[in-house]
């Protein structure tokens, strides 16, 4: 239903919104292709049917634009399979840079990873970095003869076809810009790197590396639960609409097993991090 309702109000806006102000469209429909990402996730982790097949078939139409559908899946089970999270050799979903590549970086790049470690770094050039270095690895491995190379173009080979045609059927049908499109495609993944700014810290113990943001909010309900972010490294499984009751019946082992990485909201992660960076770039533990 939750899909359903995604990709109606995604194609009313692209079809029927041509009316609304510029900056109303765009944040209307970045919100959806929030939501959209937030149910890929939930997709690749084996929802809402029995039938992989038919799951990726649910979100097929690429309304979030920028990446491949397979190498989302292919990067973030390898991001839950790693028992090494946020190590920036062996977890593809990690912001940290080890610390001998931190100190071969020009003074221009320390800054703007320095700015992006801070939540209004984040939003405002953290799509550019986030696409710049998923995309560009991915050419590095299309064009490499290995192992990894097949998935790659097949994922690429999947999504690239798509989207051509739903961009051909857009400029047919659609009254509305490119460039709006364009602008709420980046301001989606803006509004989900909200999401993932404070999921993993660089702490010794295991345990404490994945956060819990107590967030009941419309943040919250966006990200389908996953600021209980504890909780679906604990049961990956599980149904976004199951995490909320399994965290409150569980959650003083949860705040133990994490060490206390809670905060109370988004407000809360907003008002400290805001122009504050969260931590320094260089992982403490990789040299």
């Amino acid at each position: 239903m939750l899909i359903g309702l995604c990709y109606s109000a995604w194609f009313a806006l692209a079809l029927a919104g041509g009316d609304l102000p510029a900056p109303v469209w765009i944040g209307l429909v970045a919100v959806t292709s929030t939501l959209y990402w937030s149910l890929v996730h939930e997709v690749v982790h084996g929802h809402p049917t029995p039938s992989p097949t038919l799951n990726y078939a649910l979100v097929a139409i690429p309304i979030g634009w920028v990446y491949a559908l397979g190498r989302f899946r292919d990067g973030h089970l390898t991001h839950h399979a790693t028992g090494e999270l946020t190590d920036p050799f062996d977890d593809p979903e990690s912001w940290y840079l080890a610390q001998r590549d931190w100190r071969q970086l020009d003074a221009l790049s320390r800054a703007l990873l320095t700015v992006n470690n801070t939540l209004a770094g984040r939003l405002a050039i953290g799509p550019l970095i986030t696409l710049w270095r998923m995309i560009a690895g991915d050419i590095a491995l299309a064009l490499k003869p290995g192992p990894q190379q097949r998935p790659v173009v097949l994922a690429w080979a999947v999504h690239l076809p798509l989207a051509v045609a739903l961009a051909v059927f857009l400029a047919r049908f659609s009254p509305v810009p490119a460039w709006q499109f364009a602008a709420a495609a980046y301001c989606g993944v803006s509004v989900l790197l909200i999401r993932t700014f404070l999921e993993h810290q660089a702490a010794e113990d295991a345990g404490a590396r994945t956060v819990i943001i107590e967030d009941r909010g419309p943040l919250a309900f966006l990200f389908l639960f996953n600021n209980l972010h504890v909780v679906h490294h604990t049961r990956p499984g599980l149904a976004w609409y199951r995490l909320p009751d399994f965290y409150r019946r569980h959650r003083e082992t949860f705040i133990r097993r994490n060490r206390g990485y809670v905060y109370r909201s988004y407000g809360q992660v907003f008002r400290r991090h805001f122009l504050r960076p969260k931590e320094p770039v260089a992982h403490p533990h990789v040299a």
